[in-house]
Protein backbone atom coordinates (compact mmCIF):
# COMPACT_ATOMS: atom_id res chain seq x y z
CA UNK A 1 0.00 0.00 0.00
CA UNK A 2 1.26 3.20 -1.29
CA UNK A 3 2.52 5.91 2.25
CA UNK A 4 0.78 8.96 1.88
CA UNK A 5 3.44 11.66 2.53
CA UNK A 6 3.50 13.93 5.14
CA UNK A 7 1.80 17.71 5.15
CA UNK A 8 3.99 20.20 3.50
CA UNK A 9 6.19 17.19 1.59
CA UNK A 10 9.08 18.45 -0.64
CA UNK A 11 7.06 18.28 -3.42
CA UNK A 12 4.89 20.58 -2.88
CA UNK A 13 7.01 23.42 -1.57
CA UNK A 14 8.71 22.98 -4.96
CA UNK A 15 5.27 23.23 -6.81
CA UNK A 16 4.78 26.71 -4.66
CA UNK A 17 8.07 27.94 -5.09
CA UNK A 18 7.78 27.00 -9.10
CA UNK A 19 4.12 28.93 -9.19
CA UNK A 20 5.32 32.11 -6.92
CA UNK A 21 8.44 32.87 -9.52
CA UNK A 22 6.24 31.47 -12.78
CA UNK A 23 6.21 34.71 -15.61
CA UNK A 24 3.29 35.86 -16.77
CA UNK A 25 3.78 34.06 -20.06
CA UNK A 26 3.92 30.55 -18.23
CA UNK A 27 0.51 31.50 -16.55
CA UNK A 28 1.78 33.03 -13.42
CA UNK A 29 1.36 35.99 -11.59
CA UNK A 30 4.60 37.23 -10.56
CA UNK A 31 3.51 41.56 -10.80
CA UNK A 32 0.67 40.54 -8.58
CA UNK A 33 3.26 38.57 -5.78
CA UNK A 34 5.62 42.03 -6.38
CA UNK A 35 2.26 43.74 -5.15
CA UNK A 36 0.96 41.88 -2.65
CA UNK A 37 4.84 41.60 -1.20
CA UNK A 38 5.47 45.61 -1.62
CA UNK A 39 1.71 46.43 -0.38
CA UNK A 40 2.18 44.10 2.88
CA UNK A 41 6.03 45.20 3.83
CA UNK A 42 4.52 48.81 4.06
CA UNK A 43 1.81 48.25 5.66
CA UNK A 44 3.47 46.41 8.65
CA UNK A 45 6.42 49.38 8.65
CA UNK A 46 3.82 51.71 8.76
CA UNK A 47 2.54 49.85 11.77
CA UNK A 48 5.89 49.74 13.52
CA UNK A 49 6.73 52.96 13.18
CA UNK A 50 3.72 54.35 14.48
CA UNK A 51 3.65 51.94 17.49
CA UNK A 52 7.25 53.11 17.52
CA UNK A 53 6.43 56.73 18.16
CA UNK A 54 3.55 56.20 20.10
CA UNK A 55 5.63 54.02 22.86
CA UNK A 56 8.58 57.31 22.62
CA UNK A 57 6.06 59.84 23.07
CA UNK A 58 4.42 58.19 26.02
CA UNK A 59 7.69 57.31 27.41
CA UNK A 60 9.44 60.83 26.99
CA UNK A 61 5.86 62.76 28.33
CA UNK A 62 5.98 60.66 31.27
CA UNK A 63 9.77 60.41 31.64
CA UNK A 64 9.49 64.48 31.95
CA UNK A 65 6.82 64.04 34.38
CA UNK A 66 8.43 62.25 36.91
CA UNK A 67 12.00 63.87 36.19
CA UNK A 68 11.29 67.13 36.89
CA UNK A 69 8.02 67.07 39.25
CA UNK A 70 7.27 65.47 42.22
CA UNK A 71 5.69 62.11 42.37
CA UNK A 72 3.55 63.10 45.39
CA UNK A 73 2.73 66.61 46.66
CA UNK A 74 1.87 67.06 49.89
CA UNK A 75 -0.36 69.47 51.14
CA UNK A 76 -1.71 70.96 54.72
CA UNK A 77 -3.94 73.10 55.76
CA UNK A 78 -5.56 76.22 53.96
CA UNK A 79 -5.77 79.72 55.05
CA UNK A 80 -6.94 82.96 53.73
CA UNK A 81 -4.64 85.78 53.30
CA UNK A 82 -5.03 89.57 54.11
CA UNK A 83 -6.95 89.92 50.53
CA UNK A 84 -9.44 86.97 51.54
CA UNK A 85 -7.45 84.49 49.28
CA UNK A 86 -6.68 80.91 49.46
CA UNK A 87 -3.40 80.24 50.59
CA UNK A 88 -1.85 76.57 51.54
CA UNK A 89 0.29 76.65 54.58
CA UNK A 90 2.79 74.23 55.75
CA UNK A 91 3.91 75.54 58.95
CA UNK A 92 5.84 72.42 60.52
CA UNK A 93 7.14 70.92 56.79
CA UNK A 94 10.97 70.18 58.37
CA UNK A 95 9.55 67.37 60.92
CA UNK A 96 6.73 66.27 57.95
CA UNK A 97 9.17 65.91 55.46
CA UNK A 98 11.98 63.78 57.81
CA UNK A 99 9.04 61.61 58.67
CA UNK A 100 7.87 61.08 55.12
CA UNK A 101 11.71 60.75 53.82
CA UNK A 102 11.86 57.81 56.42
CA UNK A 103 8.79 55.90 54.69
CA UNK A 104 10.54 52.64 52.69
CA UNK A 105 10.10 53.53 48.79
CA UNK A 106 10.50 57.51 49.10
CA UNK A 107 13.71 58.72 47.62
CA UNK A 108 13.83 62.24 48.70
CA UNK A 109 11.21 64.58 50.31
CA UNK A 110 11.55 68.53 50.48
CA UNK A 111 9.70 71.18 50.89
CA UNK A 112 8.64 74.52 48.45
CA UNK A 113 7.03 77.25 48.13
CA UNK A 114 5.44 78.29 44.69
CA UNK A 115 4.59 81.50 43.30
CA UNK A 116 3.15 82.64 39.96
CA UNK A 117 5.20 85.98 39.54
CA UNK A 118 5.96 88.75 36.17
CA UNK A 119 9.21 88.26 35.28
CA UNK A 120 11.37 90.96 32.70
CA UNK A 121 14.87 91.63 31.03
CA UNK A 122 15.60 94.65 28.95
CA UNK A 123 11.90 95.69 28.65
CA UNK A 124 10.60 91.78 27.59
CA UNK A 125 8.07 90.37 30.25
CA UNK A 126 6.44 86.92 30.79
CA UNK A 127 4.79 85.08 33.46
CA UNK A 128 6.86 82.65 35.40
CA UNK A 129 6.40 80.21 37.78
CA UNK A 130 8.69 80.07 40.63
CA UNK A 131 9.58 77.57 43.31
CA UNK A 132 11.34 77.95 46.40
CA UNK A 133 13.33 74.97 47.01
CA UNK A 134 17.26 74.51 48.74
CA UNK A 135 20.21 73.77 47.13
CA UNK A 136 20.26 70.09 47.85
CA UNK A 137 16.68 69.45 47.12
CA UNK A 138 16.89 70.66 43.60
CA UNK A 139 20.20 68.05 43.02
CA UNK A 140 17.65 65.85 43.52
CA UNK A 141 15.30 66.62 40.72
CA UNK A 142 16.63 64.56 38.00
CA UNK A 143 15.90 66.04 35.10
CA UNK A 144 17.30 69.40 36.50
CA UNK A 145 20.66 68.06 37.90
CA UNK A 146 20.89 65.94 34.25
CA UNK A 147 18.96 67.87 31.93
CA UNK A 148 18.90 67.10 27.84
CA UNK A 149 20.95 71.03 27.65
CA UNK A 150 22.24 73.03 30.48
CA UNK A 151 24.61 76.30 31.00
CA UNK A 152 25.94 77.38 33.88
CA UNK A 153 26.75 75.38 37.23
CA UNK A 154 23.72 74.09 39.07
CA UNK A 155 26.40 74.33 42.47
CA UNK A 156 26.21 78.04 41.95
CA UNK A 157 22.49 77.38 42.75
CA UNK A 158 21.61 78.67 46.29
CA UNK A 159 25.05 80.84 46.63
CA UNK A 160 24.23 84.62 46.23
CA UNK A 161 21.21 85.62 44.74
CA UNK A 162 21.40 83.03 42.30
CA UNK A 163 18.34 81.65 40.78
CA UNK A 164 17.93 78.64 37.48
CA UNK A 165 15.76 79.13 35.08
CA UNK A 166 14.12 77.12 31.89
CA UNK A 167 15.81 77.30 28.32
CA UNK A 168 12.35 78.58 27.39
CA UNK A 169 12.34 81.53 29.94
CA UNK A 170 15.78 82.31 28.93
CA UNK A 171 14.99 82.30 25.47
CA UNK A 172 11.45 84.87 25.73
CA UNK A 173 13.57 87.26 27.71
CA UNK A 174 16.92 87.24 26.07
CA UNK A 175 18.70 85.67 29.38
CA UNK A 176 22.00 84.18 29.40
CA UNK A 177 24.13 82.83 32.56
CA UNK A 178 25.02 86.00 34.48
CA UNK A 179 22.33 88.55 33.41
CA UNK A 180 19.89 89.73 36.05
CA UNK A 181 16.00 88.62 35.92
CA UNK A 182 13.63 90.67 37.66
CA UNK A 183 10.77 89.00 39.31
CA UNK A 184 7.42 91.29 40.16
CA UNK A 185 4.60 90.43 42.52
CA UNK A 186 1.86 91.84 43.06
CA UNK A 187 1.68 90.33 46.78
CA UNK A 188 4.93 92.40 47.84
CA UNK A 189 5.64 94.11 51.23
CA UNK A 190 2.52 95.19 53.69
CA UNK A 191 2.49 99.08 54.24
CA UNK A 192 -0.11 101.29 56.34
CA UNK A 193 -1.25 102.32 53.10
CA UNK A 194 -1.79 98.37 51.66
CA UNK A 195 0.69 96.41 49.93
CA UNK A 196 2.59 97.22 47.60
CA UNK A 197 4.15 95.01 44.49
CA UNK A 198 7.75 93.41 45.52
CA UNK A 199 10.31 94.08 42.95
CA UNK A 200 13.70 92.11 42.75
CA UNK A 201 16.38 91.30 40.52
CA UNK A 202 18.47 88.22 40.51
CA UNK A 203 21.05 86.69 38.90
CA UNK A 204 21.02 83.51 36.41
CA UNK A 205 23.23 80.87 37.54
CA UNK A 206 21.79 78.00 35.40
CA UNK A 207 19.97 77.99 32.53
CA UNK A 208 18.22 73.72 32.25
CA UNK A 209 16.02 72.02 29.56
CA UNK A 210 14.37 69.10 30.48
CA UNK A 211 12.27 68.71 26.95
CA UNK A 212 9.00 69.79 28.16
CA UNK A 213 8.04 72.98 26.92
CA UNK A 214 5.05 73.90 29.22
CA UNK A 215 8.49 73.31 32.25
CA UNK A 216 11.45 75.06 30.30
CA UNK A 217 8.97 77.54 29.13
CA UNK A 218 7.70 78.86 33.03
CA UNK A 219 9.98 77.33 35.84
CA UNK A 220 11.94 79.09 37.65
CA UNK A 221 14.06 78.11 40.78
CA UNK A 222 14.60 79.86 43.95
CA UNK A 223 16.50 79.54 46.81
CA UNK A 224 14.29 77.95 49.49
CA UNK A 225 15.13 80.85 52.24
CA UNK A 226 14.91 83.52 49.63
CA UNK A 227 11.28 82.28 48.22
CA UNK A 228 10.39 82.76 52.03
CA UNK A 229 11.12 86.37 52.53
CA UNK A 230 9.79 87.54 48.91
CA UNK A 231 6.46 85.96 49.13
CA UNK A 232 6.03 86.36 52.80
CA UNK A 233 6.27 82.71 53.33
CA UNK A 234 8.64 83.49 56.77
CA UNK A 235 8.49 80.19 58.72
CA UNK A 236 5.54 77.98 56.46
CA UNK A 237 6.40 76.29 53.50
CA UNK A 238 3.35 75.28 50.35
CA UNK A 239 3.87 71.70 50.24
CA UNK A 240 6.43 68.92 50.47
CA UNK A 241 7.33 67.33 47.34
CA UNK A 242 7.81 63.91 47.27
CA UNK A 243 10.31 61.57 44.82
CA UNK A 244 9.79 57.61 44.87
CA UNK A 245 11.89 55.18 43.87
CA UNK A 246 9.27 53.12 41.61
CA UNK A 247 6.74 56.18 40.41
CA UNK A 248 4.64 53.71 38.92
CA UNK A 249 4.02 52.43 42.40
CA UNK A 250 2.49 55.82 43.54
CA UNK A 251 -0.99 54.33 44.47
CA UNK A 252 0.38 51.97 47.02
CA UNK A 253 2.41 54.50 48.35
CA UNK A 254 -0.14 56.99 49.03
CA UNK A 255 -1.33 55.46 52.01
CA UNK A 256 2.18 55.48 54.14
CA UNK A 257 2.74 58.80 53.20
CA UNK A 258 -0.44 59.88 54.73
CA UNK A 259 0.46 58.16 57.73
CA UNK A 260 3.80 59.67 57.81
CA UNK A 261 2.83 62.95 57.57
CA UNK A 262 -0.15 63.53 59.62
CA UNK A 263 -3.93 65.16 58.89
CA UNK A 264 -2.45 65.91 54.76
CA UNK A 265 -4.02 65.91 51.66
CA UNK A 266 -1.91 64.66 48.79
CA UNK A 267 -2.06 64.64 44.89
CA UNK A 268 -0.12 62.28 42.60
CA UNK A 269 1.76 62.41 39.51
CA UNK A 270 -1.09 60.31 38.10
CA UNK A 271 -4.29 63.04 39.48
CA UNK A 272 -2.60 65.72 37.66
CA UNK A 273 -1.25 63.57 34.29
CA UNK A 274 -4.13 60.96 34.23
CA UNK A 275 -6.67 62.29 31.99
CA UNK A 276 -4.20 63.15 29.15
CA UNK A 277 -2.30 59.37 29.67
CA UNK A 278 -5.90 58.37 28.84
CA UNK A 279 -6.39 60.16 26.38
CA UNK A 280 -3.16 58.77 24.98
CA UNK A 281 -4.08 55.59 25.58
CA UNK A 282 -7.38 55.80 23.40
CA UNK A 283 -5.83 57.33 20.38
CA UNK A 284 -2.91 54.83 20.61
CA UNK A 285 -5.79 51.90 20.45
CA UNK A 286 -7.62 53.80 18.01
CA UNK A 287 -4.44 54.21 15.99
CA UNK A 288 -3.98 50.22 16.28
CA UNK A 289 -7.04 49.65 14.49
CA UNK A 290 -6.64 51.81 11.72
CA UNK A 291 -3.39 50.51 10.83
CA UNK A 292 -4.34 47.21 11.41
CA UNK A 293 -7.47 48.04 8.46
CA UNK A 294 -4.28 49.00 6.67
CA UNK A 295 -2.39 45.53 7.40
CA UNK A 296 -5.93 43.49 6.27
CA UNK A 297 -6.17 45.65 2.53
CA UNK A 298 -2.46 44.59 1.72
CA UNK A 299 -3.06 41.09 2.74
CA UNK A 300 -5.77 40.95 0.36
CA UNK A 301 -4.08 41.74 -2.61
CA UNK A 302 -2.61 37.95 -1.39
CA UNK A 303 -6.62 36.69 -2.43
CA UNK A 304 -6.39 38.29 -5.56
CA UNK A 305 -2.81 37.16 -6.30
CA UNK A 306 -4.22 33.19 -5.87
CA UNK A 307 -7.09 33.48 -7.37
CA UNK A 308 -5.62 34.61 -10.63
CA UNK A 309 -3.24 32.03 -10.20
CA UNK A 310 -5.52 29.15 -9.29
CA UNK A 311 -7.98 30.39 -12.83
CA UNK A 312 -4.62 30.26 -14.86
CA UNK A 313 -3.31 26.98 -12.91
CA UNK A 314 -6.27 25.13 -13.27
CA UNK A 315 -5.27 22.64 -15.91
CA UNK A 316 -1.94 22.09 -14.10
CA UNK A 317 -4.79 21.67 -11.06
CA UNK A 318 -6.37 19.31 -12.98
CA UNK A 319 -3.03 17.05 -14.22
CA UNK A 320 -2.11 16.67 -10.71
CA UNK A 321 -5.32 15.63 -9.60
CA UNK A 322 -5.60 12.52 -12.05
CA UNK A 323 -1.70 11.96 -10.85
CA UNK A 324 -3.01 11.17 -7.63
CA UNK A 325 -2.51 14.17 -5.93
CA UNK A 326 -5.11 14.90 -2.82
CA UNK A 327 -7.12 17.99 -2.22
CA UNK A 328 -5.04 18.45 0.74
CA UNK A 329 -2.07 18.74 -1.46
CA UNK A 330 -3.40 21.06 -3.75
CA UNK A 331 -4.59 23.02 -0.70
CA UNK A 332 -1.22 23.20 1.01
CA UNK A 333 0.70 24.25 -2.24
CA UNK A 334 -1.47 27.14 -2.70
CA UNK A 335 -1.34 27.99 0.93
CA UNK A 336 2.54 27.76 0.93
CA UNK A 337 1.75 30.44 -2.40
CA UNK A 338 -0.01 33.08 -0.27
CA UNK A 339 1.83 32.59 3.02
CA UNK A 340 5.00 33.12 1.36
CA UNK A 341 4.16 36.40 0.03
CA UNK A 342 3.18 36.69 3.88
CA UNK A 343 6.25 36.09 5.52
CA UNK A 344 8.42 37.89 2.91
CA UNK A 345 6.38 41.33 3.32
CA UNK A 346 6.45 40.83 6.82
CA UNK A 347 9.92 39.98 6.92
CA UNK A 348 10.82 43.20 5.01
CA UNK A 349 7.85 45.44 7.07
CA UNK A 350 9.68 44.79 10.38
CA UNK A 351 12.81 45.17 8.86
CA UNK A 352 11.83 48.83 7.14
CA UNK A 353 10.12 50.10 10.49
CA UNK A 354 12.83 49.28 12.83
CA UNK A 355 15.50 51.03 10.73
CA UNK A 356 12.92 54.16 10.82
CA UNK A 357 12.31 53.98 14.80
CA UNK A 358 15.92 53.64 14.92
CA UNK A 359 17.06 56.57 12.20
CA UNK A 360 14.18 58.62 13.06
CA UNK A 361 15.73 61.98 13.83
CA UNK A 362 18.20 62.06 10.74
CA UNK A 363 14.95 60.99 8.88
CA UNK A 364 13.19 63.88 10.82
CA UNK A 365 15.71 66.14 10.24
CA UNK A 366 15.86 65.71 6.20
CA UNK A 367 11.82 66.27 6.58
CA UNK A 368 12.55 69.28 8.35
CA UNK A 369 15.24 70.48 6.33
CA UNK A 370 12.53 70.31 2.91
CA UNK A 371 10.15 71.64 4.71
CA UNK A 372 12.13 74.62 5.55
CA UNK A 373 11.50 73.76 9.19
CA UNK A 374 9.31 74.61 11.81
CA UNK A 375 7.14 71.05 11.64
CA UNK A 376 7.58 70.18 15.03
CA UNK A 377 6.07 72.83 17.39
CA UNK A 378 7.12 72.18 21.09
CA UNK A 379 4.14 74.42 22.36
CA UNK A 380 1.90 72.14 20.52
CA UNK A 381 3.56 68.83 21.37
CA UNK A 382 4.91 69.89 24.68
CA UNK A 383 8.32 67.64 24.10
CA UNK A 384 11.15 68.87 22.62
CA UNK A 385 11.50 66.57 19.56
CA UNK A 386 9.94 63.39 17.73
CA UNK A 387 11.10 60.38 20.00
CA UNK A 388 10.14 56.77 19.13
CA UNK A 389 10.86 53.84 21.22
CA UNK A 390 11.17 49.97 19.70
CA UNK A 391 9.20 47.83 22.23
CA UNK A 392 9.79 43.87 21.39
CA UNK A 393 5.90 43.57 22.42
CA UNK A 394 4.75 46.25 19.91
CA UNK A 395 7.08 44.38 16.95
CA UNK A 396 5.79 41.19 18.14
CA UNK A 397 2.43 42.37 17.86
CA UNK A 398 2.59 43.58 14.39
CA UNK A 399 4.08 40.34 13.38
CA UNK A 400 1.07 38.40 14.64
CA UNK A 401 -0.87 40.77 13.24
CA UNK A 402 0.46 40.12 9.54
CA UNK A 403 0.79 36.72 9.76
CA UNK A 404 -2.58 36.11 10.84
CA UNK A 405 -4.26 37.71 8.28
CA UNK A 406 -2.16 36.54 5.88
CA UNK A 407 -2.32 32.80 6.71
CA UNK A 408 -6.17 33.54 7.35
CA UNK A 409 -6.70 35.25 3.95
CA UNK A 410 -4.76 32.43 1.76
CA UNK A 411 -7.15 29.86 3.12
CA UNK A 412 -10.19 30.45 1.02
CA UNK A 413 -8.66 30.64 -2.64
CA UNK A 414 -6.52 27.73 -1.21
CA UNK A 415 -10.15 25.70 -0.68
CA UNK A 416 -11.24 26.87 -3.92
CA UNK A 417 -8.47 25.42 -5.58
CA UNK A 418 -8.69 22.30 -3.92
CA UNK A 419 -12.35 21.59 -4.67
CA UNK A 420 -11.69 22.27 -8.26
CA UNK A 421 -13.02 18.96 -10.49
CA UNK A 422 -9.91 18.09 -12.26
CA UNK A 423 -12.53 16.69 -15.10
CA UNK A 424 -14.20 20.32 -15.36
CA UNK A 425 -10.62 21.64 -15.30
CA UNK A 426 -9.40 19.58 -18.07
CA UNK A 427 -12.74 19.72 -20.38
CA UNK A 428 -11.60 22.61 -22.61
CA UNK A 429 -7.94 21.62 -22.79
Amino acid sequence: MARTPPPFSRFEVMIAWRYLRARRAEGGVSVMTVISFLGIMLAVAALIATLAVRTGFRAEFVGTILGANPHISVYDQVELDANGRQNRVFEDYEAAAAAVAEVPGVAHAAAVIRGQVMASHQGRNAGVEVTGIAAADLATVPLVAEPEQAFGSLADFGTGDGVAIGIGVARELGLRVGDRIRLISPDGARTPFGTSPRVSAYEVVYIFQVGRWDIDRVRVYMPFAEAQTYFNRDGVADEIEVYLDDPERVEAMVLPVLMAAGEVSVWTWRDSSGAFLQALQMEDNIMFIILSILVLIATLNIVSGLIMLVKNKSRDIGILRTMGLSEGSVLRVFFLCGSAIGVAGTIAGVTLGCAFAIWIDPIFDFVNWIAGGGVWDPSVRLISELPARLEAGDVLSAVALSLGLSFVVTIFPARRAARMNPVEALRHE
